[in-house]
């Protein structure tokens, strides 16, 4: 079959199909050349393309390909055209761009490695990131008239005061799941008036204030990371410190404050949302009246078990507050970061706060506040 010859004639000679090029071979000339190339059915053995004019990169490739699928020789090329086909021959390599598989061994180590490298980086910014703000709050100490006190008692509000609905109920929940399973248990040896034991005691010590941090770092930790997040995105922490105001004390003080003062309060407010439900579960299934559920809970309660909570709860809230704050920072690139850096903010906070509360477990042993 012979192609029209407006490029490419073909000639037979002692039964060899040779195909002529002729005119520019460029990417603005070829048109559907390429289109009729595959189309030819025959199989020669020469390209000539002594009669060709101006050769580039489409058209040394669409020779290649040509000769390639037709396991042809190509004849006639000059030096240009010689270094240009051979550039794009050597280019025509198949490349295998699965990566190579791993040892499973070296992969682990590897992802443990950067894991640690992380971590430790982490920690060391969170703890240069609380230095700067310990800095902050001296300048304010001296300044007072720097502080900006709409800004605190605004976030009191949305870390506190608004935080009380769903801290209650969390509460309240957890004293009356308390109450029930601590009462199922010791059904079995007769021992159930100690479920009063077991609500004072666990929710004044321990689940009042953990539970309510755990609330606080998702809940405002969370909203911490991405306001300045978004702001350091939209470039508005540069034109604070552009202006001369500190990002340290207008943004993140103000937060801090307000997490480390609120989280005493919104703690001791679930232990004692807590005792309730679970005074009334006691007062429902174990016929014990509040009066005696309340009298019970002075007796067995140490005062140490409210100082417990009262010491722990502004750590708590100091590293919710250095979480959220410093990963809002950390934000930069595009919008999917400021995603990232909430996520690791409420993770960061919660997993901190649950170490910190072992910690603090063994010490108050250690003391004798058991």
């Amino acid at each position: 079959m012979s192609i029209p010859s407006d490029f490419v004639e073909e000639t037979a000679e002692n039964g060899a199909v040779t195909l002529h090029f002729s005119g520019d071979l460029s990417i603005a000339s070829v048109g559907d050349l390429p289109e009729r190339l595959r189309a030819y059915a025959g199989a020669a053995t020469r390209l000539d393309i002594s009669e060709t004019g101006y050769v580039d990169t489409v058209g040394a490739w669409l020779v290649h390909r040509t000769a390639r699928d037709m396991e042809a020789e190509i004849v006639g090329a000059d030096d240009d055209a010689q270094r240009l086909i051979a550039a794009v021959a050597g280019a025509d390599q198949a490349t295998d761009i699965r990566p190579e598989p791993l040892n499973p061994v070296i992969r682990v180590i590897s992802e443990v490695g950067e894991a640690t490298a992380v971590t430790f980086t982490t920690l060391s910014g969170l703890v240069g990131f609380f230095g700067a703000i310990i800095v902050g709050f001296f300048r304010l100490v001296r300044h007072p008239g720097r502080v900006r006190w709409n800004a605190v008692i605004q976030r009191f509000d949305v870390v506190g005061v608004r935080a009380l609905g769903i801290v209650g109920l969390m509460s309240f929940l957890i004293g009356l799941v308390i109450a029930q399973q601590g009462a199922v248990q010791l059904r079995q040896f007769g021992a159930e008036v100690f479920t009063v034991n077991l609500v004072g005691r666990l929710t004044l010590r321990e689940l009042g204030v953990l539970m309510t941090a755990i609330m606080v770092a998702g809940r405002s930790g969370s909203a911490f990371a991405a306001q300045i997040g978004t702001m350091k995105l939209t470039e508005e922490i540069d034109a604070m410190r552009t202006i001369g105001v500190s990002p340290i004390e207008a943004l993140v003080l103000p937060r801090f404050l307000a997490a480390v003062i609120m989280l005493p309060l919104l703690g001791f407010y679930a232990s004692v949302v807590a005792i309730i439900g679970g005074g009334l579960l006691s007062w429902v299934e174990l016929d014990i009246p509040p009066a005696t559920f309340f009298s019970r809970i002075r007796e067995v309660v140490p005062l140490t078990d409210v100082y417990v909570g009262l010491v722990k709860a502004p750590v708590f809230g100091a590293i919710i507050a250095v979480t959220g704050c410093y990963q809002g920072m950390q934000v930069k690139g595009n919008a999917e970061d400021v995603g990232k850096r909430t996520t690791a903010a409420v993770v960061q906070a919660i997993f901190l706060v649950i170490v910190l509360d072992a910690f603090f477990a063994v010490f108050f042993s250690w003391i004798g506040w058991n």
